[in-house]
């Protein structure tokens, strides 16, 4: 049973627009990704939810802030980043730090990420299911990605298909 679920930020919550510069709390337009505010919703009555993003120049009240624009935080235990872990995102040691901070084991965890390299790779070396939002089809992936990888479009489809 998944008790916690680790999303990534930019680009599986909330939008990363390519243009905009500077910390994403300041950005002129902030935007949740579709679908997260029904998936946050349903998913947050039987699971803690928390940030683990690889932001390195974005402090915990930052991160927040941006998720405050767009109405997630009341969804949101806490948030993981390089500023409060001293860790950068993209290795299992970054996810083994978090565990430790909640106290749980992996396979109670859910990581949920866009990119393979920095939030699927770690979660599976460390026994956190993961789940690879992206748009690419199967027969486009890798067959040396393992079949432990659940692989999702839309984010509704974490808690459509329980």
């Amino acid at each position: 049973m998944i008790n916690v679920y680790l999303f990534d930020w930019g680009d599986t919550l909330m939008v990363d627009f390519p243009d905009a510069v500077g910390k994403m709390y300041d950005w002129e337009v902030v935007e949740a990704v579709s679908g997260a505010k029904e998936t946050l919703t349903a998913l947050s009555k039987n699971a803690k939810i928390y940030i683990a993003t690889g932001a390195a120049d974005s402090t915990e009240l930052e991160i927040q802030q941006a998720f405050e624009r767009v109405d997630l935080n009341q969804f949101i235990s806490g948030y993981f980043c390089k500023a409060n872990l001293g860790l950068s995102k993209g290795t299992p040691a970054f996810l083994n730090a978090i565990l430790n901070q909640l106290n749980i084991s992996a396979p109670e965890v859910a990581m949920v990420g866009d990119n393979f390299e920095k939030d699927i790779k770690p979660a599976l070396s460390v026994g956190i299911k993961p789940f690879w939002f992206t748009q690419q089809t199967i027969n486009t992936i890798p067959i040396s990605i393992p079949n432990k990888v659940n692989f999702i479009k839309q984010l509704t489809e974490l808690y459509a298909n329980k």
